[in-house]
């Protein structure tokens, strides 16, 4: 009832896990794209806002007659002249929707205070008006330093944006251009300010905008590829994922095979076929299992069932080959386990050797075994590389992987006419090789993940040579890690020394010399683990294995 309860939770969808993927994607490049353009888009506006405060102050100092800047400074604000040009500054300063329009001369021995001359407010604020003459401290360091840079012709204008902290008249900017008089001299500083509500409600607008925007995309994105993952991916595996369900329940095969509604040619296609030839080559061993067993004996029938899938699926016909001699056997422990060997050509020039180990023992381990050497073959007969086939075939095994099973395995190609070896390690033991004239050693090539642990996981490839005469040796486990009655494993360097007694023996006397050896070993000693082993010797074009 467990597994139901698993399979029953939203959050173990493949479509879930998808969509949450690409949502969370989504979101991150949403944000960021969407930090960027705010602050793109706040610069621009502030730009078109300072602008507009730096264009209404070159209007405001058209109103003002520079040369008689002193003699407004000693009018006392009484002369008709002062009071016709703080007019014009009133109207101009309601006319922009400017807060203030004034006109200082700040203490030019240190710049702490500054004195104003005129002072005009946008009527719709709310803000005290400094009258004519009124002295105060200057805001901060930063006016300090902009008003010397106009007084000394550093810049022809200078702007404050003051948003931050408390600020007496509220966020808002200001805009500073010199009153030169005819001879040059900076006189006077002509202040525009206005308030940043403005640009903050366009701001806000924006930043609505821009997240309205985003949702739709992101809706649109999740279900375009929701449709495109649900026909490619999710309803295929649904398919096969119920198929093996009702498998799993009836044990009977049904007319229509996976392979006719699942038309794809990637790993799930080969899934499909490999769980189609798995439930016919089930059911007819579990038709032979029903016929000749009785409900008393199942438990030895699993056995024997498992140990005849192990077997009729290894082969036991060897190439009759002038270019190579190859030999291979399988003894299992008194479980049945999952060892298995294999060997077929790709083509006319290329040969597929595989050696495996699967975990678990039974029935379980056999059928395991039998699915992965389906996959294993029909990969490898596409025309993939050993990292390929590896790759596929453990992608396929992730997907359906229920009991959580594994495999150690070493595969490689021969390319017959020149001897070059194409070899891919998923967690399984180093190869031994033997160069005509030397003697054997191991080959301790970079091993990758196991097939079937985790789906992301990477193989590598590399190559040997098989010059005429070497010799290539690959078994399981349960040679070097055969057990005598004093608890001691045979071991790699006793198989090596074994090996090297006689490198001139055939493939078939190399195997049998090294199963003889273990089997001495482990005496009386119960053996757990199947004994695999296969050997191939590279003889070349001339098929003498002479150079």
């Amino acid at each position: 009832m467990e597994p139901e309860k698993r399979r029953s939770r939203a959050s173990d969808s493949i479509a879930v896990k998808s969509m949450v993927g690409i949502v969370s994607l989504l979101v991150v490049f949403a944000v960021i794209i969407g930090i960027i353009g705010f602050r793109v888009f706040s610069d621009a506006i502030m730009d078109q806002y300072a602008d507009g405060a730096f264009h209404t102050a070159e209007s405001a100092s058209l109103l003002i007659d520079r040369d008689r800047i002193d003699a407004l400074a000693e009018s006392e604000g009484k002369t008709e002249e002062y009071r016709k040009t703080w007019q014009d500054f009133d109207s101009l300063c309601n006319s922009q929707g400017a807060t203030f329009i004034y006109v200082i001369q700040p203490d030019t021995t240190d710049y702490r205070h500054i004195t104003f001359l005129i002072s005009t407010m946008n009527r719709s604020s709310h803000y005290d008006l400094y009258d004519f003459g009124y002295v105060r401290d200057t805001t901060n360091d930063e006016y300090r330093m902009k008003y010397k840079r106009l007084y000394d012709h550093v810049s022809g204008k200078e702007l404050v944006i003051r948003n931050k902290g408390y600020i007496e008249t509220d966020p808002h900017i200001t805009a500073m251009i010199p009153l030169n008089n005819t001879n040059g001299d900076t006189k006077a500083i002509l202040c525009v300010q206005r308030q940043m509500d403005q640009l903050v409600r366009v701001r806000r607008i924006y930043a609505k905008n821009t997240l309205i925007v985003m949702i739709i995309i992101a809706l649109f994105v999740i279900t375009m590829q929701y449709r495109y993952q649900r026909k490619l991916i999710i309803d295929p595996l649904k398919k096969i994922t119920n198929e093996a369900s009702r498998f799993a329940k009836e044990n009977v095969s049904t007319e229509g095979k996976l392979t006719d509604s699942i038309k794809n040619r990637d790993e799930i296609g080969v899934l499909a076929d490999s769980v189609d030839q798995m439930e016919d080559k089930i059911e007819d061993y579990v038709k032979n299992l029903t016929e000749v067993t009785k409900e008393n004996e199942r438990m030895g029938t699993e056995l024997d069932l498992a140990t005849r899938i192990q077997r009729e699926m290894l082969p036991d016909r060897f190439p009759d080959r002038r270019e190579f001699s190859l030999y291979a056997t399988m003894d299992p422990a008194r479980e049945v386990g999952g060892d298995f060997y294999d060997f077929f050509p790709v083509d006319d020039d290329h040969l597929c050797l595989v050696i495996a180990d699967v975990s678990g023992k039974g029935v379980p381990a056999a059928l395991f075994m039998m699915a992965s050497m389906i996959m294993i073959s029909d990969n490898a007969k596409a025309g993939k590389s050993p990292a390929e086939v590896l790759d596929s075939v453990n992608k396929g095994i992730c997907e359906s992987n229920r009991e959580k099973m594994f495999i150690t395995l070493w595969l490689g190609i021969l390319e017959i006419s020149t001897g070059k070896l194409t070899c891919a390690n998923a967690g399984h033991e180093y190869p031994v090789l033997m160069e005509k004239g030397g003697e054997y050693r191991l080959i301790k090539d970079a091993h990758s993940f196991v097939l079937g642990g985790i789906k992301s996981a990477k193989y590598k490839e590399y190559e040997l040579k098989l010059n005429e005469g070497s010799s290539l040796f690959v078994y399981t486990d349960g040679v070097p890690e055969a057990i005598n009655r004093d608890n001691e494993m045979f071991g790699t360097d006793r198989m090596l020394s074994v090996l090297n007694e006689d490198t001139d023996r055939t493939p078939e006397e190399e195997i049998t010399a090294v199963r003889k050896a273990v089997s001495d070993f482990e005496g009386d000693q119960e053996r757990f683990d199947d004994v695999t082993m296969l050997c191939i010797r590279y003889c070349g074009k001339s098929g003498s294995g002479e150079e």
